[in-house]
């Protein structure tokens, strides 16, 4: 490894652990009161660390997962004292993620095989959809990578006008058609025109309605036949935005969009200001899709690819 991408590693750690803060201060504040007064974990500790874990939104079918893996540490080991608690937790948790066969993704990194690449970018409105497709195209472009937009999220003028902001910034194309269009028709065009400009990458912003989970789903995969028409496998990735200060939230959103379509890859947002960073756990243990971006801050280089090792290390670390 080069010296330059030691420093860009440490910084991106740096940055991981930055923000995880609230996050990792509230979990082990509840831990602390947890097992205050107390030497050894026992059964009253475990049920204390269960609603501890709930509360931090590592969701109850994750949960109860990793308190077992815990009990069974305890009958194994006859004795572990509260003070291996934050060290067992780490250890069970990364254990418990990397059974589950989820690779850690190439990250910013595209298939030689499918150029251009297509991702259909879905999610609620407000959970960070547009700002995560532009913080994509930046990091992409910065690899030498040629990338174009769509702006299919025609249902709302501040989706496109904000879309359009972010190709400016990113110096990269975007496709966009009035408002109220069709965004199966700006998919198609986007395609053609990325296809036209022998782009690399092709990022698909789609609307973020999940009122009426039977219109989205006919939504969106109208979009990807007509996608399809110009290139036959598209979209390659459907990367489905989720907000991580919305905490349970998150875990329904993830719930109904891969009811609706088929989600390849999750991005999860606005992990800095919240202590709600727990959640990213219970979804890349429950739903088996890869977590493949995490953003832990506003600027332009704060979405960073998902490594569920450094993750963890990260979310167990106390500040001295």
């Amino acid at each position: 490894m080069s010296w330059f991408k030691k420093i860009l590693g440490k910084e991106s750690k740096e940055k991981l652990d930055e923000g995880l803060e609230k996050s990792k201060t509230s979990l082990f504040d509840k831990i602390s009161r947890a097992v205050v007064g107390k030497s050894k974990v026992d059964d009253e500790v475990l049920d204390d660390l269960e609603e501890v874990l709930i509360s931090s939104d590592v969701g109850v079918e994750t949960t109860v997962k990793i308190i077992r893996r815990i009990e069974e540490r305890v009958e194994r080991d006859k004795y572990v004292s509260t003070s291996e608690l934050d060290v067992i937790l780490r250890e069970e948790i990364a254990g418990l993620l990397s059974e589950n066969n989820i690779e850690n993704t190439n990250g910013f990194t595209i298939p030689k095989k499918n150029v251009p690449y297509v991702i259909m970018v879905v999610g609620v409105n407000g959970v960070g959809k547009t700002t995560t497709i532009g913080k994509l195209a930046s990091q992409f472009k910065s690899q030498g990578l040629k990338v174009v937009l769509g702006a299919a999220d025609t249902f709302r003028a501040a989706a496109v006008d904000q879309l359009v902001i972010w190709s400016e910034r990113a110096g990269v194309p975007i496709v966009k058609q009035a408002m109220g269009s069709d965004p199966a028709s700006v998919a198609f065009d986007t395609i053609q025109s990325a296809v036209a400009q022998n782009a690399d990458v092709v990022l698909i912003d789609t609307a973020g309605r999940l009122h009426n989970k039977v219109n989205l789903m006919n939504e969106l995969t109208k979009i990807k036949r007509v996608m399809q028409k110009v290139i036959p496998d598209a979209p390659h990735e459907v990367l489905l935005v989720l907000d991580g200060s919305t905490g349970q939230n998150a875990f329904e959103q993830a719930k109904q969009f891969t009811q609706a379509t088929e989600v390849s890859a999750l991005a999860v947002t606005k992990l800095d200001g919240t202590a709600k960073g727990g959640v990213v756990i219970g979804i890349s243990d429950q739903f088996k899709i890869p977590v493949k971006y995490i953003g832990v801050g506003e600027g332009i280089n704060d979405l960073q690819a998902f490594d569920k090792m450094e993750f963890v290390d990260s979310f167990f670390k106390r500040t001295k």
